[in-house]
């Protein structure tokens, strides 16, 4: 299992990629433009090809991007909706530009229930990427569902959920569509990933209801509240209620391996990367250890 980090790119494309360097990615994830904000400036072209260039020459590899925060496929507001659906479209294309493997986008909320949200998901979804994609001339990313911590009304807090928004995209024709698991969000909605028996019976629930193959990357991000208490607060690792035993499982479970792990975590730069980087490199390699 490849590891890294979020990278910010506000510096430009050669700072972030020294700065991944710096901390000790082997993979990453950013933005592809503000995650706060609907629209953005355009990529240019001869930059991401140099960025592109740049990380294969160092060998980060994979790429993700974040979608913003802002777009919710899940909502019954048809204005809001349709906003998602162009804003996520634009984010795929930002991505494809930047040769990224995926784009992680959270699902939003249901509003109306889990049944009914999975549909509106699904083709919001279907809707960006076939928008995005039409006569792009470049490989696609996939669109990856990112999991919920389970606050009111958000979508997403299980792998049934994800299962069904997977399968729902897939029936309407369009494959490229996978899964981020947020370490996290899981543990704040009720799942718990304490132990090797716990990620097993996980790993079980995710091959068995969507694949593992469409499993890209997991954000490893310990959670510094408790188990299904709902608080979407990312702790570093050890620090929190999954533990470093929770992030040693993880390595240790060998389905794992074609997975990015990229951490998302709160504090000062660059420590706040390179502190926990070294955490889960200790980890990996203790469960590699004969």
């Amino acid at each position: 299992m490849r590891i890294g980090a979020h990278v910010r790119v506000a510096d430009g494309y050669d700072a972030a990629v020294a700065y991944a360097l710096e901390v000790g990615c082997e993979c990453i994830q950013v933005f592809g433009k503000s995650p706060r904000m609907w629209a953005g400036p355009p990529i240019d072209p001869g930059a991401a090809e140099r960025f592109s260039a740049s990380l294969t020459e160092v060998a980060i590899t994979p790429l993700f991007t974040h979608a913003a925060y802002l777009i919710n496929l899940g909502s019954t507001d048809e204005a809001m909706w349709h906003r998602s659906v162009l804003a996520l479209a634009d984010e795929i294309a930002r991505a494809s530009v930047l040769h990224a493997d995926g784009v992680v986008v959270h699902m939003g909320t249901a509003p109306d229930g889990p049944q009914a949200a999975a549909s509106r998901v699904a083709d919001g979804a279907v809707l960006a990427w076939n928008a995005a994609t039409a006569g792009l001339g470049l490989p696609a990313p996939a669109v990856l569902l990112e999991n919920a911590a389970g606050a009111g009304r958000s979508f997403g807090r299980d792998v049934a959920q994800i299962a069904a928004t997977v399968e729902a995209v897939r029936s309407q024709g369009v494959d490229a569509v996978g899964v981020c698991f947020d370490t996290c969000h899981a543990f704040a909605a009720g799942i718990d990933l304490r132990g090797h028996d716990e990620w097993s019976e996980f790993v079980d629930d995710l091959d068995h209801r969507i694949g593992l193959n469409r499993l890209q990357v997991i954000h490893a991000n310990d959670c510094s509240g408790g188990l299904g208490e709902r608080r979407d607060r990312h702790a570093w690792i050890g620090d929190g209620g999954i533990g470093e035993s929770g992030f040693a499982a993880m390595f240790a479970e060998p389905r794992l391996g074609h997975v990015a792990a990229i951490l998302e975590m709160p504090g000062q730069m660059p420590l706040k990367d390179s502190e926990n980087l070294a955490r889960l490199r200790r980890l990996r390699d203790a469960a590699s250890a004969p």
